[in-house]
C-alpha cells in the first residue's frame, strides 16, 4: 500500500542507524511491528495475578519439594 508521510528526516535516520536497517519503508514496517507488540504486552499485563491457572509448577518441573 502506498501512502505519503510527512516525517522527521532526522527522527528516520536515527532509526535506521541503531537499527542497522538500510530502507525507510522497513524501519517503519519494523517499528509498527514493534509498537503493536508492545501494545499486546501491555495487555497481558493486565491479566497478571487476575488468572487462576491452577498449575502445580513443581510437578511440572519434575522437582520435588525440599521442605
Amino acid at each position: 500500500m502506498r501512502t505519503t508521510l510527512d516525517l522527521p528526516e532526522e527522527l528516520l535516520k536515527e532509526a535506521m542507524r541503531v537499527t542497522n536497517i538500510r530502507t525507510k519503508t522497513q524501519v517503519i514496517v519494523i517499528a509498527l511491528e514493534e509498537l503493536i507488540r508492545k501494545s499486546k504486552i501491555a495487555e497481558l499485563k493486565e491479566f497478571r495475578g487476575k488468572v487462576d491457572l491452577d498449575v502445580d509448577l513443581e510437578k511440572i518441573r519434575g522437582r520435588k519439594c525440599r521442605f
